[in-house]
């Protein structure tokens, strides 16, 4: 609900639990009065406090006494200015035809609509019962002119954020920065959490009280990348799973990002998130616009739980589009770790009749299938069948794989080329790189210049021809390094600013079109695991590989941090060989496949190489999943205990939406002498029911395994796991 007050000239936007207001005050700057908990129309600037302070300049006009007190430094925006005043973190910074990066935004109009804002080519929230709020700002001098959009989506507590910059003036202008978030508070007494690691280790949580100045994470790599996620928290220091107050921050974008949080000299925050300016510039000419991606914002008065349902309820209804909605996907299993490079039709074919027989029901094969690719050195880009490893190509091999009655899958790296390949040489340009400059290699290969549409044509009429080829129902798509050497051939040198923006324009236009025109293909996004693991790709993709590392223990911490946001079903997790190729550590398959079932659960190993009892084990844990699968997927997910702080044990709970069957999964860490007892309290039951725990004669009372908890057995040895499943009886 969206209420526009004439007298006050505030705008509040209400959804079921929280509230956010702001206000056009009558010098023309936009004020953001409030965003909590859930209040009523009243004007909250009444808050604010107009005090003189020393270098904190005044408009024109307020230089005088009694009024010094008014200075855009001192006050909260809801979309800051550049160069006129206010000192902290920037919303937009703008290259004026004069050479000057003054912007001066004041309030012009508003429209309130029903329904949801569009965006240009980028990934969005979409869906019915949204209201959209247009906020029209200009700088009288130059002309630029913003439009801040607003969606709000009552019934899920989401609200989402973006801002389209048009030149309204007579002469051109560059964007050097655009922010599609600008959030004050008027308070520091906040945590920052952020979702860092690398390679192998992602998302893990970050927490520390904001201290002053500029706090940041973001990503030059032309990805979202696996040292950051464009997902924060900011929240009270006390906040925990279910109490304090708690906000969420999610960028819908898979390129470079910033986000920045400040601390100011008196004490008040700014949250600021949107594409990098790092390498970003983007001139307009008269008329001109430039649209921003859209951040997504949940504020939860009661804890980080309560916030991420909100998220992961949003995502699973109105970001991703999957072709299995309101189905279970196929259990997977993918033939890399077995063989790598090195495999022929009738070893393939063995791996998935293994598979078959224990209960998969989806064979992917990973790299090596094209080209001339024997290695990581060559082959990128020739995407056609290499028949010396597959007579008779995909024609051949998918109906003996339909055969098992199994549905077959397909790894791909389109964004990429290697020198070793017919594309690169008949195409030099088309790979990323400036000219008289050698190029960079990652992992043998370059990037292709995605931001060239006669570069994606190709690649997506080959891509065609193999998905018109045969029956093919899911493809994993990677992307395997990072950005370098960016430079296009396709734009002269004042517009290279612009590639890394439209390179990733270009792979959302590609992965669109693949939508459109393969409604009922399933698409795995991947880089290198969970390098591209954000809002934006989930739009395409509906699930996305969390890690390269496989590791069941290092997969705990893994998952966790990646679900404080993203939901459960888009969470790539397979159960792999051991020892494990990351770590060397060997788990039990039993904790393995628990672990697994906290996504979207396959197999990464020759199931042919287990043991008659360990594939007896396979068989059971591929029942339970799908058996359990609707639970795990659209359940909510509740943290038990924190795995970044403790691996004594990890536990984690799924609950069904009426809250009548809930499955607990607990996995031991490092073992030591006179282990403590386990008493676990579970979350989210019903307390009017009685639970049944994997059909025992006892009944437990819903209020009393939350309030007092469950005893587990003490558990011997490393790494060991319980599943306990729940089923409901009224009392």
């Amino acid at each position: 609900m969206i209420i526009y007050n004439e007298q006050s000239r505030t705008i509040t936007l209400h959804t079921r639990r929280t509230t956010y207001q702001m206000k056009a005050d009558k010098h023309g700057t936009l004020l953001h009065t409030y965003y909590g908990p859930r209040v009523g129309e009243e004007d909250l600037s009444r808050l604010l406090q107009y005090v003189d302070r020393g270098f904190s300049p005044n408009p024109s006009g307020f230089a005088a006494l009694p009024v010094r007190g008014y200075s855009l430094d001192t006050l909260p925006q809801e979309y800051s200015t550049c160069g006129v005043g206010d000192f902290r973190a920037l919303s937009a910074e703008v290259e004026q035809a004069d050479g000057s990066v003054l912007l001066d935004l004041r309030y012009v109009s508003h429209e309130i609509q029903p329904g949801k804002y569009a965006l240009e080519n980028l990934p969005a929230f979409f869906g019915q019962g949204w209201e959209t709020l247009s906020v029209t700002l200009r700088d009288p001098f130059s002309g630029v002119e913003a439009e801040l959009l607003y969606g709000v989506d009552e019934e899920d507590d989401l609200l989402t954020r973006s801002i389209r910059l048009t030149n309204r003036g007579s002469g051109p202008v560059t964007l050097c920065r655009v922010m599609s978030l600008c959030l004050d508070f008027t308070r520091a007494d906040l945590d920052f959490a952020t979702f860092d690691g690398g390679h192998v280790k992602e998302r893990t949580l970050h927490r520390a009280p904001l201290r002053p100045g500029i706090q940041s994470v973001g990503s030059v790599r032309g990805t979202s990348s696996h040292q950051h996620n464009p997902f924060v928290i900011l929240c009270e220091e006390d906040a925990g799973e279910d109490h304090g107050l708690c906000y969420g921050a999610a960028l819908l974008y898979s390129g470079n990002f910033l986000a920045e949080a400040e601390r100011s000299q008196f004490e008040h925050t700014r949250l600021v998130m949107g594409i990098h300016p790092s390498h970003f510039r983007w001139p307009l000419a008269p008329g001109e616009s430039f649209t921003a991606p859209e951040a997504a914002l949940v504020c939860s008065p009661d804890g980080l739980t309560p916030m991420t349902h909100r998220f992961h309820r949003a995502m699973r209804e109105r970001l991703i589009r999957d072709p299995y909605q309101g189905k279970r996907r196929p259990v997977l299993i993918n033939n890399w770790e077995a063989t790598e490079f090195t495999f022929d039709a009738d070893r393939l074919v063995d791996i998935a009749r293994e598979a078959a027989e224990l209960g998969a029901e989806l064979f992917v094969m990973d790299d090596g299938w094209f080209g001339t690719r024997d290695s990581d050195l060559s082959g990128l880009g020739d995407w056609t069948v290499n028949e010396k490893k597959l007579p008779g190509g995909l024609g051949a091999l998918v109906p003996r794989i339909k055969a098992l009655g199994m549905d077959f899958g397909l790894w791909i790296e389109p964004e990429m080329v290697s020198e070793d390949s017919d594309l690169y040489r008949a195409h030099p340009d088309w790979a990323l790189g400036a000219p008289g400059r050698p190029q960079s290699l990652g992992r043998g290969q370059l990037v292709l210049d995605f931001s060239r549409k006669e570069v994606r044509d190709h690649i997506y009429a080959a891509m065609s021809r193999i998905l018109d080829s045969t029956d093919i129902s899911y493809i994993k798509w990677d992307m395997n390094r990072s950005l370098s050497d960016v430079w296009s051939a396709a734009l002269p040198a004042e517009r290279q600013g612009e590639t890394y923006h439209r390179y990733m324009l270009g792979v959302y236009d590609l992965l669109e079109r693949l939508r459109r025109d393969y409604p009922r293909l399933l698409v795995e996004g991947c880089s290198g695991g969970g390098g591209r693991f954000d809002a934006g790709m989930l739009h395409y993709t509906p699930q996305i590989w969390c890690s390269d590392n496989t590791d069941a223990i290092d997969r705990l911490r893994i998952q966790c941090g990646t679900t404080f946001c993203y939901p459960v079903s888009t969470v790539g997790a397979h159960v792999s060989a051991v020892p494990n190729g990351q770590t060397g550590r060997s788990t039990p398959i039993e904790t393995r496949g628990v672990v697994a079932m906290c996504g979207t659960f396959g197999y990464e190993m020759d199931l042919g190489a287990c043991t008659r009892e360990e594939k007896e084990i396979v068989r059971r844990q591929i029942q339970t999943f799908k058996d359990r699968a609707g639970l795990i997927q659209a359940g909510d997910y509740y943290r038990l205990t924190d795995p970044f702080r403790d691996l004594t044990y990890t536990a984690w709970q799924h609950v069904s939406p009426d809250r009548r069957e809930a499955l607990v999964s607990l996995v031991t860490g490092s073992t030591r002498a006179a282990l403590p007892f386990t008493i676990l309290k579970l979350k989210g039951l019903d307390p009017t029911l009685r639970y049944r725990v994997d059909g025992g004669e006892r009944l437990y009372d819903g209020a009393a395994l939350m309030h007092a908890g469950i005893s587990f057995p003490l558990i011997s040895g490393e790494y060991q796991s319980i599943q306990l499943h729940l089923t409901a009886e009224p009392k």
